[in-house]
């Protein structure tokens, strides 16, 4: 029997504003009030009650509970109030399918959609704590895997899902860089993509990560060939790639199944929970598969700045005009994304040393501090809870608001290098917009501090970003017109 693995990367940036946390309206996602409710009404929710049509009725299945999937944090906590019904289904449909397969369909993404290879290994592992500590508060189990922002990795982040005791991650092919057989000669690419690979840890501990290699074809007639409009293609597609042995699996953006394409989570629907089972099909999750078929190939990946899968320059994408981008104009350039970084890169500096020098003073261990700081984003924990356990010892009023201030300056600096603001095609774009709303916040947190920050290399730096759009002007002229009078 065949068994296949479909993979859904459901996100969304956040999209609300730093300082009074309401969601600005948004006229391109019209007719709805922003981009949330829009992908929401178009994905999100149908996918957790989509309709099949029977022969004397129609029946009401829960795409999730046969999707392997990970959905952002920050989509996740927008979803928990705006549809909690919907937010529900989606927490049950893990338990669904641990119940049916001993492992749940849910994997944890890490927090804020930072591409991880451009971070500093700090925040790396800030950004992978965080988004473990939200999954295990929402599912309420130790996630097994983990997806990496657009798949984007090198050899120091999978040292670090290593560490923090992930056992598996889900890549391009293309990010193969090589793999061998047990005690055998290293091979080039491709990669067999029905089977796991194990990465090896360089520290010579002998701790490994199991990477599955997704199916390229499958995934690119998914995304760009509607190929969830049939249900008996959809599950034919898989079929035919299917061996003696190995899992056939391909991942894509959720938001394909009814947002980018309409209609097709009906046809997903139909082809996981009915025509599956008609062609001798098994759909399973990566976890179940990997407890019964640990991986025997070794593999290495792309070195150096990293890899991803939606940048054929590796993660220049979200640092530098490497030639990708979605939309704009012809002639149009993405030269403003390497000033953008560097700009940002200057508020994260600044930020990361006022931080230690004054957290020094109040917490136990900043850093210890900032990591534990998500219980209280994610609403686990009451914030003088927190303060009771990471504080080096009791606070005055003045202490406790400087511990407020340095750890939302903290979670704005992280939150400033969503990958959103680099992807599109223009500085001017609403994500971009969005990751300077909070560089602006995280300047004003420094400045509440009675802290001082670079602000003329800022700007000069920022007026290098120019838009293709003479009436936006520059990232200067955005950020000056959002930061608050």
């Amino acid at each position: 029997m065949a068994r296949i693995t479909v993979h859904g990367h459901f996100y969304q940036p956040p999209r609300e504003d730093p300082w009074t946390g309401e969601m600005p309206l948004q006229p391109s996602a019209a007719p709805f009030h922003d981009w949330n409710e829009r992908v929401h009404a178009e994905s999100y929710r149908p996918n957790a009650f989509a309709v099949i049509p029977m022969e004397d009725d129609e029946i009401i299945v829960n795409n999730y509970e046969r999707l392997s999937f990970d959905l952002g944090p920050t989509l996740l906590s927008w979803m928990e109030t705006a549809d909690r019904i919907t937010y529900e289904h989606i927490i049950g449909a893990d338990r669904e399918s641990f119940e049916r397969l001993g492992h749940g369909n849910a994997i944890a993404q890490s927090f804020h959609h930072t591409i991880l290879p451009l971070s500093s290994h700090r925040d790396v592992r800030t950004q992978v704590r965080w988004g473990l500590a939200d999954f295990r508060y929402r599912f309420g189990r130790e996630p097994e895997g983990i997806w990496p922002p657009e798949t984007a990795v090198n050899e120091d982040v999978l040292e670090v899902l290593i560490e923090e005791g992930i056992a598996f991650t889900i890549l391009a092919p293309n990010q193969a860089a090589r793999w061998r057989e047990p005690d055998g000669e290293w091979e080039h690419p491709p990669v067999d993509t029905t089977l796991p690979h194990r990465w090896m840890h360089r520290d010579g501990s002998g701790r490994s990560i199991a990477l599955f290699f997704y199916d390229g074809e499958i995934a690119r007639q998914i995304a760009f060939e509607r190929a969830g409009s049939s249900a008996e293609g959809f599950v034919e597609l898989f079929r035919e790639h299917a061996g003696e042995r190995g899992l056939v699996h391909a991942a894509t953006d959720g938001e394909t199944y009814g947002h980018h394409h309409v209609f097709t989570d009906l046809g997903l629907a139909y082809a996981l929970f009915v025509e599956a089972e008609r062609r001798g099909v098994e759909v399973t999750n990566y976890a179940a598969y990997l407890e019964d078929n640990p991986p025997e190939r070794e593999v290495s990946v792309v070195g150096g700045e990293g890899s991803s899968w939606s940048c054929a320059h590796g993660v220049g994408r979200w640092a530098r005009d490497c030639g990708c981008h979605t939309g704009g104009e012809e002639g149009w350039t993405q030269e403003w994304r390497a000033p953008l970084r560097a700009a940002l890169d200057l508020i994260r500096e600044t930020a990361d040393e006022v931080f230690e020098r004054l957290g020094s003073g109040i917490f136990n261990d900043p850093w210890v501090a900032r990591d534990a700081y998500v219980d209280v984003v994610i609403g686990a924990i009451t914030f003088d809870s927190f303060i009771d356990q990471a504080a080096s010892g009791p606070l005055d009023e003045e202490g406790m608001r400087t511990a407020r201030e340095l750890l939302s300056m903290q979670e704005r600096a992280m939150a400033m290098y969503t990958s959103c603001g680099w992807f599109f095609n223009d500085i001017g774009g609403i994500e971009t917009v969005q990751v300077l709303r909070y560089a602006a916040a995280c300047v004003d947190s420094i400045r509440k501090l009675g802290q001082s920050v670079p602000e003329q290399e800022f700007i000069a730096t920022l007026e290098q970003a120019k838009s293709n759009d003479p009436d936006i002007g520059t990232g200067a002229d955005v950020y000056l017109g959002i930061v608050p009078s």
